[in-house]
């Protein structure tokens, strides 16, 4: 830093004012090169809790309706065996690379593993399941797998007559 000083000092006073405004310059292009984008991505991140939140704030709205509409729902169910239904289900809606086992799990229910599935495709599986099987989940833990939008998930189905 003394060396520095030193250098300025000798300067004329033309170029430490050049020297000066040069260092202020500086500072600004970096206070707008980490700064800003900083601010904005935090701008963004902050957009999009509150965007969850209201979803999140829906969802709970709609949960009460969702439940007393699933209840009263009733589904055909297959003359197939709860394993058969599951594993061509699932092949069907391309789930059959991730259907990585299934064992029973008492009497009409069966635990499902799924690893690195499309959880838009697990979604829409699970609902074709209860709609045109009468199965439903019993219980389940879904995670996170990788990449964005792939899931690892336990599951326990269960046919609605063995309710």
């Amino acid at each position: 830093m003394d060396t520095l000083l030193t250098w300025f000092k000798a300067q004329s006073p033309r170029d430490q004012r050049v020297a000066a405004a040069s260092a202020v310059v500086l500072l600004l292009l970096v206070i707008f090169a980490i700064f800003l984008p900083l601010d904005t991505s935090v701008a963004r991140a902050s957009a999009r809790v509150q965007r969850k939140e209201a979803d999140l704030a829906w969802m709970r709205s709609v949960a009460p309706q969702l439940a007393a509409a699933g209840s009263a729902v009733t589904a055909p169910t297959s003359q197939r065996s709860l394993i058969a239904v599951i594993d061509s289900s699932a092949r069907e809606s391309g789930l059959g690379p991730a259907l990585s086992s299934s064992e029973p799990a008492g009497p009409g229910a069966l635990r499902v593993r799924l690893d690195k599935a499309p959880f838009d495709t697990l979604v829409i599986w699970l609902a074709k399941l209860s709609q045109q099987n009468g199965i439903r989940v019993d219980s389940g833990n879904i995670d996170a797998a990788g990449p964005p939008g792939l899931v690892s998930a336990g599951l326990v189905l269960r046919t609605a007559s063995q309710d």
